[in-house]
């Protein structure tokens, strides 16, 4: 049985990050844990953004919104595949899956670092020129700027997946990791992949070193303007940057050394996958909400007007 691709393959086996079964248990219990996480926390975020009315009319929590929406799609591509591979000894995929599973990694990655990108660009705007934020980000081009991140992800991704499409597939068919992705996928293709390797890097790593090191200049310009202004809001500007900060680190060190280099396998390479697409989405509510007094005061208002509401129907 033959894809529309012309490709022996149906199917490829995902090896996933261990092959004891008491380690891959412990992984279940563990990867478990941090997806509920992850969905309770950044669906607690996009909700107090659309309930608090200041929030959603602030554009720093407008595109935070928009980010856990991401964080919380992101989880939903690779982890529950991974879970049900923990537990079953077969772990397999279909190409047509596998093939998803790049698409929709990439468009939402991509997504997210274009809005990374973009939050940057708001601080910045917010500490070097105050008096004109409100007018420079007003709502309309907050919505401009999330409809081009959306954009240039799809854009992104579909280049990806165009590219993998067109691989002939004929064995192996085993993928040394708990899900699909464009470098271990390209490595069991049945042809010289140079070409392709040198377009994937020019697109996904560059995309990503460039996206990052824009940022860098942005919170370098931002920390340097901060040091010659004694303002009041100081302290917490330095606070919303060092959060910016640990979350742009946390995405991007990893896209960067997965996809700006060669496509020869490393040890480390898993862990930084583990990252990428779990530990990163788990720890960005935490990171924005406990350094973040408006979102924990927005969230205590959200918990009294849920527990008003709930012991109102119960007198009712």
């Amino acid at each position: 049985m033959k894809k529309e691709n012309d490709s022996e393959v149906t199917e490829f086996v995902l090896l996933g990050l261990s092959s004891s079964w008491e380690l891959q248990l412990f992984l279940f219990f563990i990867f478990f844990f941090f997806y509920v996480a992850i969905i309770l926390g950044n669906l607690l975020i996009v909700v107090t953004v659309r309930v608090d009315v200041h929030l959603l009319q602030s554009p720093m929590y407008y595109f935070l919104g928009h980010l856990s929406f991401i964080d919380l799609c992101l989880s939903c591509v690779t982890v529950p595949k991974a879970l049900g591979g923990f537990l079953h000894q077969g772990k397999t995929i279909s190409f047509s899956g596998c093939l998803a599973q790049i698409y929709f990694l990439h468009f939402l990655g991509a997504s997210e670092m274009f809005l990374l990108t973009v939050m940057a660009y708001d601080r910045y705007v917010a500490i070097c020129d105050p008096l004109h934020y409100l007018t420079v980000m007003n709502h309309r081009l907050c919505l401009l700027l999330v409809l081009a991140c959306w954009c240039g992800g799809f854009i992104h991704s579909i280049t990806q997946a165009m590219l993998v499409i067109q691989l002939p597939f004929c064995g192996p068919n085993e993928l040394d990791n708990f899900y699909c992705d464009v470098p271990q996928v390209i490595k069991l293709a049945c042809m010289d992949t140079y070409v392709v390797e040198v377009l994937m890097v020019s697109n996904s790593g560059l995309l990503s070193l460039i996206c990052f090191l824009v940022l860098l200049f942005s919170y370098m310009v931002i920390l340097i303007t901060l040091r010659t202004r004694l303002c009041q809001g100081q302290s917490k500007a330095l606070s919303t940057c060092a959060s910016h900060l640990t979350v742009v680190s946390l995405i991007f060190v990893p896209c960067v050394f997965i996809y700006l280099r060669p496509f020869c396998s490393f040890s480390v390479d898993k862990v930084f996958s583990v990252f990428y697409t779990v530990i990163t989405p788990m720890l960005n509510p935490l990171i924005y909400t406990l350094r973040n007094t408006d979102m924990k005061t927005a969230m205590k208002k959200l918990r009294k007007k849920k527990l008003c509401a709930f012991c109102c129907f119960v007198k009712g």
